[in-house]
């Protein structure tokens, strides 16, 4: 091991992104001559290779690195606490960034009990699907380089994987190699699963806030993570976690519709805000789209509540469809979901609209929609 941050030796490839390659000695190097401007880095318009060297030279030297959306940065109103370390933002499914700091122990006291669940070893190479200002990207490029794995952007050459659902159907064709899929930022739908059923699925649950929750080998129910607790209060989940960001509550409000069963079992039904109220009934938008898109040809699927006059809310669903007419989806659907759940109106989409890390933006949504 070449130090804390690096788990592999000198000669171990440790980078393999940007056309660059570099072993852990070669990194170890970089990172030690890696200065910092005015006492932090900021990493946010670097390419992945360079940014990550940044992000291990901030974590030795104890200082602040900013990793943001350089089209979206968050407005900060002072100075980083002094135990900070990343400095992140998250804007969910409404497109407006909120800043965010954490500690360095706040991720990698976790990867311990995250190389057990996921097993990634040191001889995987690690496929990173999407920019590093998502935290779940620079969450597993910073995992496998303190596990001694190289960091690559080849899916030919991957073992494991890091992507949210829709990335996953993408890029298993392309990656012969792939053993490994750790799925985040969403549940994995039916679709992600069957394009992945030759592989070691592995989903977690977390938030930019809380960090990891929960996790799970598919198709295992998702299991609270040992020293995080959690607790539903009117339906929605409130977790405390060593893990959680500076300044956040000690019980922090994940904003996620949630039950709790025996075994520190953790079940997600969906966001509170993509709760749709049918002539009141309660209808999980997610619920709604998992079933959708377990019909062949539907690639993507979102639904939204839109108003109406007697039910309050009825439902409006957008796909992304392939080699199926809508109609055929409507007629399917209909057999399989409640009468509440059923979609009254239905729109074809080239692709829905996601935020940066590869979430759906249903506030961009339901604007397109209106």
């Amino acid at each position: 091991m070449v130090s804390r941050e690096l788990g592999g030796a000198a000669d171990d490839p440790a980078l393999d992104l940007d056309d660059r390659t570099l072993t852990y000695g070669e990194l170890e190097r970089e990172i030690a001559r890696a200065e910092p401007t005015r006492g932090r880095y900021d990493v946010s318009a670097l390419p992945p290779g360079e940014a990550l060297i940044q992000v291990c030279a901030a974590a030795r030297r104890g200082l602040p690195v900013a990793v943001e959306n350089p089209a979206a940065r968050p407005h900060r109103p002072g100075p980083p606490p002094p135990e900070a370390f990343l400095l992140v933002a998250t804007s969910g499914s409404t497109g407006h960034p909120r800043p965010l700091a954490r500690t360095a122990a706040s991720w990698y006291d976790s990867f311990p009990e995250f190389t057990a669940i996921t097993g990634v070893t040191g001889a995987d190479r690690v496929l990173l699907t999407g920019p590093l200002h998502a935290t779940m990207h620079l969450f597993g490029a910073l995992h496998a380089l303190w596990r001694g794995a190289c960091v690559t952007d080849d899916p030919a050459s991957a073992t494991v994987a890091h992507a949210v659902p829709a990335v996953l159907r993408e890029i298993v064709g392309r990656a012969p190699h792939l053993r490994t899929a750790v799925v985040a930022g969403i549940a994995p739908d039916p679709g992600a699963l069957r394009a992945a059923r030759h592989l070691r699925v592995v989903e977690y649950y977390g938030s930019s806030e809380v960090s990891l929750v929960a996790a799970r080998q598919v198709p295992q129910p998702l299991r609270l993570l040992s020293g995080v607790d959690a607790r539903t209060r009117d339906g929605l989940l409130e977790v405390r976690s060593p893990y959680t960001v500076l300044g956040a509550p000690d019980w922090f409000g994940v904003g996620d519709l949630a039950e709790l069963g025996n075994n520190r079992e953790l079940r997600v039904l969906g966001r509170g805000e993509a709760v749709i109220n049918v002539g009141g009934t309660t209808v999980v938008a997610e619920d709604v789209e998992r079933t959708i898109a377990g019909i062949d040809g539907v690639v993507a699927v979102a639904v939204i509540g839109s108003e109406h006059a007697v039910f309050g809310e009825t439902i409006t669903a957008a796909v992304h469809l392939d080699g199926i007419e809508v109609a055929e989806v409507r007629r399917r659907a209909r057999r399989i979901l409640a009468r509440e759940a059923m979609p009254r109106r239905w729109v074809t989409v080239g692709a829905l609209p996601v935020t940066a890390a590869g979430k759906l933006a249903r506030g961009r949504l339901r604007e397109l929609l209106a």
